[in-house]
């Protein structure tokens, strides 16, 4: 993004069905703010998607759009895609092309939450850094290699910007406001949102330290589950675990029976489906590929297991899963049991 002062910055936002309304009004809502502040019109902006109309959010709120045929050709600034579930459905050709044009066209080109799958689709991501939310980064990087992901709130590759969604697109908004405008606005437009703290391209999704609630992770815990975290093809036996951490197995159970509610084991287990799940949904890898890649040698025990938690098998979640999650998709659409932990 360059530092030049524009008169006027164009922002066309893309929508596909089922988009997180709150992030992408979390990008908005800074340069509202800089114009209002001001005085001034510094941004300008629309919304658009592939079939106009009424466009229904994932909270089932709807915003009003223009037809990307009736706005392909418009000369814009910055291109913001939105996406949440099933982005890969929103994936095309027409929209695609669209993309194409406004980037060779020299707009800069954003995308929050899985709107990096649309992006990538295009072939405009090639070669570049990018993020999404971490829910989907392992099948992010199965469909393309040739982008490096990383797990950071946002990623600026040139004009190619990427955010994990939620409340990181705030921060984006305004990352976005200090490039164009300098941080005197910027400074005012954070305040003025009640955000009073801006967060860098360097955070990560998920930081160490503090929850969100206040509530301080004790550190053996936290190596625990880092390690479980970096070996999910490979199981480390829960001794292991121990040994890695420093602490005996009935210190660790203890631990995870107070901050976490469930057993090393079983939370081992669920870390390890939840990124099956991923890969379910969101590729077309074989259910015998996604269960090693998992750490289930059994492609049998993969399908119970993964059953036990989510209620239906990964043949069937494969095929129900790309349908926007109406209020059954996990974590609710689990058994009771596993919500106890």
């Amino acid at each position: 993004m360059a530092d030049t002062m524009l008169q006027e910055t164009r922002v066309l936002v893309v929508v596909a069905p089922s988009f997180n309304i709150a992030t992408t009004m979390g990008f908005i809502d800074p340069l509202r703010a800089a114009n209002y502040l001001d005085g001034s019109g510094h941004f300008k902006w629309e919304f658009a998607s592939e079939a106009g109309g009424s466009c229904t959010s994932s909270n089932g709120a709807s915003i009003w759009t223009r037809a990307l045929s009736e706005v392909a050709a418009s000369e814009v600034d910055i291109v913001v895609v939105s996406a949440s579930w099933a982005p890969e459905k929103h994936a095309t050709d027409r929209t695609e092309k669209a993309l194409r044009n406004w980037a060779r066209r020299g707009a800069s080109m954003i995308a929050l939450d899985t709107g990096a799958f649309i992006l990538a689709q295009a072939g405009l991501l090639r070669g570049r850094k990018a993020t999404v939310h971490y829910e989907h980064i392992d099948a992010f990087q199965e469909l393309f290699p040739d982008v490096e992901v990383v797990e950071n709130l946002f990623v600026l590759d040139g004009n190619r910007i990427t955010c994990c969604g939620g409340g990181a697109s705030v921060d984006l908004g305004l990352q976005v406001l200090q490039g164009l405008h300098g941080s005197a606005l910027a400074n005012a437009a954070a305040r003025y949102v009640f955000h009073d703290t801006l967060r860098g391209p360097a955070n990560r999704q998920q930081p160490d330290g503090a929850e969100p609630l206040g509530a301080t992770v004790p550190a053996k815990l936290r190596l625990a589950i880092q390690a479980m975290e970096a070996n999910l093809e490979d199981p480390l036996p829960v001794p292991e675990i121990c040994k890695v951490v420093g602490i005996s197995h009935r210190q660790l159970d203890r631990l995870f029976a107070v901050h976490v509610g469930k057993t090393p084991a079983l939370y081992y287990r669920d870390i390890r489906l939840d990124r099956a799940r991923g890969l379910v949904t969101q590729t077309r890898l074989p259910l015998a590929e996604i269960a090693i890649a998992s750490g289930f040698a059994s492609q049998v025990h993969f399908s119970r297991s993964y059953k036990d938690r989510f209620g239906l098998p990964p043949s069937v979640d494969r095929v129900e899963g790309r349908v926007p999650f109406e209020f059954r998709a996990w974590p609710m659409h689990r058994n009771p049991k596993d919500r106890d932990g």
